[in-house]
C-alpha cells in the first residue's frame, strides 16, 4: 500500500497537470495493491471547498463519494493509536494537524507517502515519494 497526501488525491482524481507523470505512474502501479486515503483528507477537501480554496465539479459530498471509488482506493480510518502518534512524531514535525495525521498514518502502515509538500519531504521519519 501507498498513502497519498490530500493534494495528490485531489490532483489524481481531477486529472490536474500538477500531478507529475512520475507520481501518476506510481499511483497507477498501486491500483491493484492499495492506495490509502486518510479520512482526514476528506475533511481537508471539504474544508477547502467551503472556504472556496478548492473548486470541485460536484458538491463536496458527491465528489468525495466518487473519489473514494477510484481503483485501489482504501479509506484509512483515524484510529486512537494514530491520533496519539500524530502528537508525538519524532524530530519535531511541524504543527499542521492534518499533515501530522497523514504522516502518522503512513508510519503506522509502514507505507510510502506521495506528496509535494516540502515540509513532509524534508521530514526524515516517514518514507516519501518525491516528485520528479
Amino acid at each position: 500500500m501507498i498513502v497519498v497526501d490530500t493534494h495528490i488525491w485531489v490532483w489524481w482524481v481531477q486529472g490536474d497537470p500538477r500531478l507529475t507523470a512520475h507520481h501518476r505512474h506510481y499511483i497507477e502501479q498501486h491500483e491493484e495493491d492499495e492506495i490509502g486515503v486518510c479520512v482526514i483528507s476528506c475533511w481537508e477537501v471539504a474544508l477547502l471547498a467551503v472556504k472556496d480554496r478548492l473548486v470541485l465539479p460536484l458538491p463536496v459530498d458527491e465528489w468525495i463519494e466518487g473519489a473514494l471509488l477510484y481503483p485501489g482506493v482504501r479509506l484509512l480510518d483515524l484510529t486512537p493509536y494514530i491520533a496519539i502518534e500524530s502528537t508525538r512524531l519524532p524530530g519535531g514535525f511541524h504543527r499542521d494537524p492534518a499533515d501530522q495525521f497523514i504522516v502518522a498514518t503512513a508510519r503506522e502502515f509502514d507505507c510510502e507517502l506521495i506528496t509535494v509538500d516540502q515540509r513532509i519531504l524534508d521530514y526524515p521519519h516517514v518514507k516519501t515519494i518525491a516528485p520528479r
